[in-house]
């Protein structure tokens, strides 16, 4: 439906966690959120997610706020990350955890950021004790300039790599290689919040925000800026974080409580079950544990939970229209 779809590899893993056969990435009939987003779970000009086709977001309150903002047709799902962690709950597991890995905020093709990471590498030095891994985004670690920022400061410099497509099969393991690099380290920093603090957070990483938070040239209105991140989550800015803070903010926003059953993410999507014959993708011991969720279920709701979406029923605020509680 939309090429956001199979970035870093999402597609690829939600179709292992509904033992589809692999040879290529399902088609998803509707629009998934491929990144932690603290407006509606979309870009600000979203005009090309077609009105009627499904919005697959992370968290309940990017609902609210996309309905207090006109879209509709949401269905709320969690991360595909916390299925990567169901399919894969012992992938770079280690005894001992050491260092920070630290995500420079990026650009990405159409935008660029500016900033000085000579002056945040000498922050990150002067902040961090111990081993520093650097992760940069493709973009930038194919500049020798910004990978010569760090590695002078004595940094290990690494890439998770593209982040691909639907038709190569370059970001398949964007997030496998970044779960392994999450849990080789014992914190996870940035200078923005982002999708991989909130990762970092949920396999057990300590969490810090500081550092010149760079901008895009072009960065739009309508996220409030630096400002408005630290207006709503000041808990989470600064070189140390109360963990168990963390850990329920991230639970949260990667939507942990929507996770889906496999059979509901096929009808959601519009994908068909997979053949009898077919051997399941994913580990015996994710499988088993989906299969005893789904055995727990109530039988009396067989259907896929809507309910998380803008026709809940349960939830009083969407009946009348109005949601309540968005941040603003």
């Amino acid at each position: 439906m939309d090429e956001s779809n199979h970035w870093y590899g999402h597609s690829h893993i939600l179709g292992r966690y509904c033992d589809i056969p692999d040879e290529t990435p399902r088609r998803i009939q509707g629009y998934l959120q491929h990144g932690w987003n603290y407006l509606h779970g979309f870009p600000p000009n979203d005009q090309w997610c077609c009105p009627g086709y499904p919005r697959f977001i992370w968290s309940d309150v990017l609902r609210r706020r996309g309905w207090s903002m006109g879209r509709r047709g949401h269905y709320l799902i969690g991360a595909p990350w916390i299925y990567l962690l169901e399919l894969e709950p012992e992938l770079g597991v280690r005894p001992e955890r050491k260092g920070t890995i630290w995500y420079p905020f990026h650009g990405w093709e159409k935008s660029s950021v500016s900033g000085d990471h000579g002056r945040l590498a000498d922050e990150i030095r002067d902040v961090e004790n111990g081993p520093v891994t650097v992760c940069l985004y493709w973009l930038e670690f194919a500049n020798p300039d910004i990978r010569q920022a760090y590695k002078s400061r004595g940094f290990r410099v690494i890439c998770h790599g593209d982040r691909g497509s639907r038709w190569d099969g370059k970001g398949r393991d964007f997030l496998r290689k970044q779960l392994v690099e999450l849990r080789r380290h014992r914190r996870v920093a940035s200078n923005r919040l982002g999708s991989a603090l909130f990762y970092g957070a949920s396999v057990g990483c300590d969490v810090a925000v500081y550092g010149d938070p760079m901008q895009f040239e072009d960065e739009r209105p309508e996220y409030g800026g630096t400002e408005r991140r630290k207006r709503l989550w000041p808990e989470l800015h600064g070189t140390s974080v109360d963990p168990g803070l963390a850990a329920e903010i991230t639970r949260r926003e990667l939507g942990f409580e929507y996770q889906a059953t496999p059979e509901e993410l096929r009808r959601m999507f519009g994908w068909r079950r997979a053949r009898a014959a077919a051997t399941p993708s994913g580990s015996g011991t994710a499988l088993a544990r989906r299969q005893d969720r789904a055995a727990r279920r109530d039988p009396a709701d067989p259907q896929p939970r809507e309910r998380r979406g803008d026709r809940a029923p349960r939830a009083a605020s969407v009946r009348q229209g109005q949601p309540r509680g968005v941040r603003p």
